[in-house]
C-alpha cells in the first residue's frame, strides 16, 4: 500500500486517495470511528484508488486507516487524519445578496428557491421497548415530521461489543434478538437522511429470566395421558458450547474448533479485536465445528 491521503473535505465528508505502487489487492477496508466512538467500517473493491467517507460531523478530527486484503492476508494499515469543516451559515448569504441588487429584479425569482429546497429537517421521536423477552426486545418509535432514508439501531452485547441493526426508512419497528437474559441494554436509534445522521434517541430495557421448565414438570403427574404431550410440544432442550481449542496457528491464522456436546444451534458467531483493537466478528453456520480466522 501507498500513501493514504484525504481531500475535497467538507462538513460532512472526506474523500480518501491511496496507490498501490506495486502488485494487486483483492479488496481494500476503511476503518474508522464516528462522532459516537462506535467504529465504522467502509468496505471498497480492489480496483478502486479512492473512496468517499459520508455521515460525518463537521469540526471533528478523524483518523481513517486503511486495509488491503490480498488471498487470506490483511496488509496495513496506513493512515491519515483529516478534520471536517465548519457546517456552513445557514442563511447569511442569501440575505446579503438582495441588497446588493435591485429588489424589484429579484422578485419573480423569489419564489424559485423554495421549490427547490429540499423538505424541512425531520426529527426522530420517542423511543420505547417492548415485548421483551429473556433474549429479544421490539423497538419502536415514531417521526413526527418528514421522512428518513434509513435507521440505525446500535446497543452493545452481553461482551461488550458494538451491534448495529440497519432499518428501513419506512419501518417504525424492528425486533433485536440474540439478547442474554436478565441484561440491561441501552439502545440507541439514529436516522439517515440524505447526508446527515440524527439522533440518537435512546431508551432502556431489561431482558427477562431464562424461562423455567418446572410447569411442565407439574403438569404429568396431575394427569397421565397429557403426560406424553409436553415432550411434544416443548422446544428441543437448551443446547450448549463444548470446549474452544486453537490448533494449526500460523503467523497470521489460527484454527478454533468447538464441541456442542448436546442439542443443535442455529449459526455461530466468533468475536475479537485485531491488532488496532478494532472489534472482528466471523459468522459461522450451524453445522459447522471448526473455522478459520485469518
Amino acid at each position: 500500500l501507498g500513501e493514504l491521503t484525504a481531500s475535497h473535505v467538507t462538513p460532512d465528508s472526506v474523500q480518501l486517495e491511496w496507490s498501490v505502487p506495486e502488485g494487486t489487492l483483492d479488496s481494500f477496508t476503511v476503518q474508522y470511528k464516528d462522532a459516537q466512538g462506535q467504529p465504522q467500517v467502509v468496505p471498497v473493491d480492489g480496483g478502486s484508488r479512492t473512496v468517499t467517507v459520508r455521515g460525518l460531523s463537521p469540526s471533528r478530527r478523524y483518523k481513517f486507516n486503511l486495509y488491503g486484503v490480498w488471498g487470506r492476508k490483511r496488509l496495513g494499515p496506513v493512515s491519515t487524519d483529516a478534520v471536517t469543516e465548519e457546517e456552513p451559515p445557514s442563511e447569511e448569504p442569501p440575505s446579503e445578496e438582495p441588497p446588493s441588487e435591485e429588489p424589484p429584479s429579484e422578485e419573480p425569482p423569489s419564489e424559485e428557491p423554495p421549490s427547490e429546497e429540499p423538505p424541512p429537517q425531520p426529527h426522530l421521536g420517542e423511543l420505547t421497548a417492548s415485548h421483551v423477552t429473556s433474549e429479544s426486545v421490539q423497538l419502536e418509535w415514531s417521526v413526527p415530521e418528514g421522512t428518513l432514508d434509513s435507521f440505525t439501531v446500535q446497543y452493545k452485547d452481553a461482551q461488550g461489543q458494538p451491534q448495529v441493526v440497519p432499518v428501513d426508512g419506512g419501518s417504525r419497528t424492528v425486533t433485536v434478538r440474540g439478547l442474554s437474559p436478565s441484561r440491561r441494554y441501552k439502545f440507541n436509534l439514529y436516522g439517515v437522511w440524505g447526508r446527515k445522521r440524527l439522533g440518537p434517541v435512546s431508551t432502556d430495557a431489561v431482558t427477562e429470566e431464562p424461562p423455567s421448565e418446572e410447569p411442565p414438570s407439574e403438569e404429568p403427574p396431575s394427569e397421565e395421558p397429557p403426560s406424553e404431550e409436553p415432550p411434544s410440544e416443548e422446544p428441543p432442550s437448551e443446547p450448549r458450547l463444548g470446549e474452544l481449542t486453537a490448533s494449526h496457528v500460523t503467523s497470521e491464522s489460527v484454527q478454533l474448533e468447538w464441541s456442542v456436546p448436546e442439542g443443535t444451534l442455529d449459526s455461530f458467531t466468533v468475536q475479537y479485536k485485531d491488532a488496532q483493537g478494532q472489534p472482528q466478528v466471523v459468522p459461522v453456520d450451524g453445522g459447522s465445528r471448526t473455522v478459520t480466522v485469518p
